[in-house]
């Protein structure tokens, strides 16, 4: 009987809307790719430029509410209560964070980003010069700003607000859950289950964006490596690896395959970041970061919120809005991931766990492959930024070709990207089944299955309706209303903080006026 109850405990509405939903979508993509990508074009451009202030406003917002609560008389709440304490060790929690948020990005873009602004400078300094040292200077830490911590704050307060509403409040594993100071404890089915479908949509998109874009990758690093040819039925075998993959680890558990497969991808990813540092141009690298991290510390805030309506240009809504509400997008499944693995972390080691350590590593990972690319264009003669204008899939491997051990350091880069592919794939699966399981920490294996086969179909058809911008629109898509859910969550979290805080201190001074009375007993006595 147990059985039969696990067996059908995903068979609910919020499985069949949001499964009925994306099968839906991505069997238009398969039946019909030039509609889906003329619509996707169309769609795009009207979100990026309608409401691309908003994204920019909100991510800014996130920041600022998170490090509140971090610096806050708040920031010493430990999620799991007062005495409960990590399960993971630091490196191994920082492993995880990387490997199912954003590392899959930063390998993609690491060469990729600053190099495409070496080539095409962002109009907001000036008239500068593509290929110029000023190009190269603006390109780093424009590249740190849109891969720093703006990236984590939606990931951050998600996963602050899940790993509270469980740990301190013993809610289940759904968004909806995070709304309860809001909405209510009970009732509201309808309500509860439209935010937890809107949050499963927008995972998937954020999650097909991501493997879409590792795939593309790995193709490219296949072709540069091995001369294996690029295109449509490569990438299938690519993700029917990942699959197979994916499946393996999915019956490890997580204990098991994600928790050493994120130490895997952090070792292999600090493996080549050293080697890179040390036979590349390390002093350069090293100047590199530091001015780098200057500029971005200096225009921080200014560059949060720039817009280039004046401009009538399209590097806003291409770089930094397509970022943001592709971690809005994403946040669903790398937030209740996180909440997962951070049970027994305080408030303020969560925050800076979660928004810091990250983006350094990644901003680390740009400084040294950006850095080195630049370095080889400006002063070795290369043209790895014209490579990358060409195709933004190899810009990578157009680097590494120019070092020595350049293919062993290839090959490493595409066993990197191919286990963050893997871990990306199984956490998100183990999410989606949670979300779809009625907040069950531990779905079936069936569930995974089907959202990871669906998760693998709808990037595959991504790549081949509509490319890169598909997989683009897929998270703008995804993002918009999500945002909206996320900011009646911080409403709902500081208020339940509030009361929480003050229920706390209420309990701490009936124990003190307690043993107070007790010692003056004592003392009579």
């Amino acid at each position: 009987m147990g059985d039969k109850k696990r067996k059908f405990k995903f068979m609910n509405s919020i499985f069949w809307v949001s499964f009925s939903i994306i099968f839906l979508f991505a069997l238009w993509g398969a039946l019909a790719p030039g509609a889906l990508a003329e619509q996707a074009t169309i769609i795009y451009d009207f979100i990026a430029n309608t409401f691309g202030w908003f994204y920019l406003a909100f991510v800014l917002f996130l920041i600022i509410f998170n490090f509140y609560l971090a610096f806050s008389k708040y920031g010493k709440i430990r999620l799991g209560g007062d005495n409960a304490r990590p399960k993971y060790p630091l490196f191994t929690w920082i492993a995880m964070l990387f490997s199912c948020g954003f590392g899959v990005s930063i390998v993609f873009w690491g060469v990729a980003e600053p190099m495409t602004h070496f080539g095409t400078p962002p109009p907001f300094d000036g008239n500068i010069e593509a290929g110029t040292p000023e190009a190269a200077r603006t390109a780093m830490w424009n590249a740190f700003f849109n891969n720093g911590i703006h990236q984590w704050a939606s990931f951050t307060f998600v996963g602050l607000a899940i790993s509270y509403f469980i740990y301190r409040q013993e809610e289940r594993s759904l968004i909806s859950d995070t709304m309860n100071s809001v909405i209510g404890d009970t009732g509201k089915k309808p309500l509860r289950n439209t935010i937890d479908i809107i949050a499963v949509i927008a995972t998937v998109m954020g999650v097909a964006t991501t493997l879409g874009l590792s795939v593309l990758q790995i193709n490219g690093g296949l072709g540069s490596v091995f001369n294996v040819p690029s295109g449509t039925q490569t990438q299938i075998i690519i993700v029917i690896a990942m699959f197979l993959f994916f499946m393996i680890s999915t019956l490890s558990g997580l204990d098991r395959g994600i928790k050493y497969l994120s130490n895997v991808n952090l070792g292999l990813a600090l493996i080549l970041m050293i080697t890179v540092l040390f036979i590349g141009p390390t002093g350069f690298i090293l100047e590199t970061i530091t001015m780098g991290v200057g500029d971005y510390l200096q225009n921080f805030f200014q560059a949060s919120l720039r817009l280039d309506q004046y401009t009538d240009g399209t590097w806003v809504q291409d770089w930094p809005i397509y970022y943001w509400a592709w971690t809005i997008a994403w946040s669903p499944f790398v937030g209740m991931f996180v909440a997962r693995i951070s049970r027994g972390r305080t408030v303020r080691e969560f925050v800076l766990g979660v928004m810091v350590s990250p983006p350094f590593i990644g901003i680390i990972w740009i400084g040294i492959f950006g850095g080195t690319a630049v370095n080889f264009d400006l002063f070795h003669g290369t043209d790895i930024a014209g490579a990358v204008a060409e195709d933004e899939t190899t810009a990578l491997f157009s680097m590494l070709e120019n070092l020595p051990l350049g293919d062993i350091l290839s090959i490493l880069s595409i066993c990197l990207l191919f286990t963050f592919l893997v871990t990306s794939a199984d956490s998100a699966t183990f999410v989606l089944g949670m979300m779809t399981s009625n907040g069950n920490t531990d779905p079936s294996v069936v569930v995974k299955v089907i959202w990871g086969t669906l998760i693998a179909v709808l990037a595959v058809v991504l790549i081949i309706s509509a490319g890169l911008e598909g997989l683009q629109t897929a998270s703008l898509i995804g993002a918009l209303p999500f945002s909206i859910v996320l900011f009646i969550a911080c409403v709902s979290l500081l208020k339940s903080i509030r009361q929480d805080y003050r229920e706390t201190r209420r309990k701490m001074e009936e124990e003190r006026q307690r043993k107070i009375r007790e010692q003056i007993e004592n003392n009579n006595n």
